[in-house]
């Protein structure tokens, strides 16, 4: 999925004048860095008893077991010897990952992404490199022009572990990239991205890999996909070029094995793929969206607020795209929001209170309505 330090990277082409704001430390116009230590903001309403689930590195896409005591996530930490994202889960209660590494799923080979418990919570899909090279894949090189892209890494496939991190199955065998992998949570199919049409398109399948459909079919990335609670609905993100100019930019940086998701909007469809319409045209970059447990909210995370790049902030709308309201307030990067089935609670990444660092980490809140 999009990548938090991709999102980083993404900063260093900006730049921000130092500012103030409620009593906060300035900014590092250089970085992008936050220097406040700080993990609740007065304006987050929705958010109470916030507190920090890790210490340092890069954690992202950290989602929920479904019994709501586990979290699978994805970290890249150079203390722990990670040069890039590997797959790791930890229960929620007693968790302290500030000195104690959690249980490692992923081989510890080539890159993951996009992990999530399958029903019964004993195994966890992700999607990995490793097969095509136990090597981390290669960074994109900057760009002479300047545009900020986003690897599609060719030997992404995905893969089901048990707790104890041994592969019990192997999902996808197609050539090219199969990632962004999220389960229902009825529990009965699982919804990918993969480049197998030749275009970035997404489809279901069932738990064991087989019956694989088509969802969507319209030229452009469309990723990151979720159901709602009920399993009958998709929601996902998407960058679908419209002038000759745009399809011409995608079409050659695919063929590179590139994207650039700077311009990405929410759209939600049926499960077959059916009724499919725009939920957002904010502008910039809206992504990372999860389904509020009652199923009629979303909540996602966007710059369409920015003029230079960031910050990333959450932001909630109703299921028709309406009712746009503002939830977090960090001055850098809110995103990965994702509820606990009860809605109880909500984990996201952030910016906050990493001293002036670049590190990303995870926070849990109780949710209030």
């Amino acid at each position: 999925m999009f990548k938090i330090h991709s999102v980083l990277l993404l900063f260093t082409f900006f730049t921000l004048a130092g500012c103030q704001s409620d009593g906060e430390a300035a900014y590092d116009g250089e970085t992008g860095a936050t220097k406040a230590s700080k993990i609740h903001y007065d304006e987050e309403v929705h958010l109470a008893n916030v507190r920090q689930l890790t210490f340092g590195g890069d954690n992202a896409e950290c989602y929920w077991s479904f019994d709501n005591k586990k979290v699978t996530f994805q970290v890249t930490n150079a203390k722990w010897d990670l040069e890039c994202d590997q797959i790791f889960y930890t229960e929620i209660e007693g968790s302290r990952m500030d000195s104690i590494r959690p249980q490692l799923i992923s081989t510890g080979d080539g890159r993951t992404t996009c992990s999530y418990f399958l029903p019964g919570d004993t195994t966890i899909l992700y999607a990995s490199t490793h097969l095509a090279d136990v090597a981390c894949p290669p960074k994109p090189e900057h760009r002479e022009d300047g545009k900020y892209v986003w690897p599609i890494y060719a030997g992404f496939d995905i893969f089901v572990a048990d707790l104890n991190g041994n592969i019990v199955n192997q999902l996808t065998y197609e050539e090219g990239y199969d990632a962004e992998a999220t389960v229902s949570p009825t529990g009965d199919k699982i919804v990918f991205t993969s480049l197998r049409s030749g275009d970035l398109e997404l489809y279901t399948m069932d738990l064991d890999g087989s019956n694989v459909v088509q969802i969507t079919d319209e030229l452009g990335y469309d990723g990151g996909a979720f159901f709602s609670p009920d399993g009958t609905k998709l929601l996902f993100r998407s960058s679908r070029p419209k002038t000759e100019e745009e399809i011409k930019i995608y079409k050659d940086l695919l063929a590179q094995g590139l994207v650039m998701p700077t311009d990405m909007e929410l759209y939600i469809c049926n499960a077959d793929g059916s009724d499919l319409k725009q939920l957002t045209t904010l502008g910039n970059a809206n992504w990372s969206p999860f389904f509020h447990p009652n199923g009629k909210k979303i909540l996602f995370s966007s710059n369409h607020a920015s003029e230079k790049g960031f910050p990333f902030n959450l932001f909630m709308i109703n299921l028709d795209g309406s009712g746009l309201e503002q939830v977090s307030y960090d001055g850098v990067f809110d995103a990965f929001p994702v509820f606990s089935s009860d809605g109880k609670k909500l984990i996201f990444s952030s910016n906050r209170n990493n001293y002036g660092t670049h590190d990303t980490n995870l926070f849990i809140a109780d949710w209030v309505d």
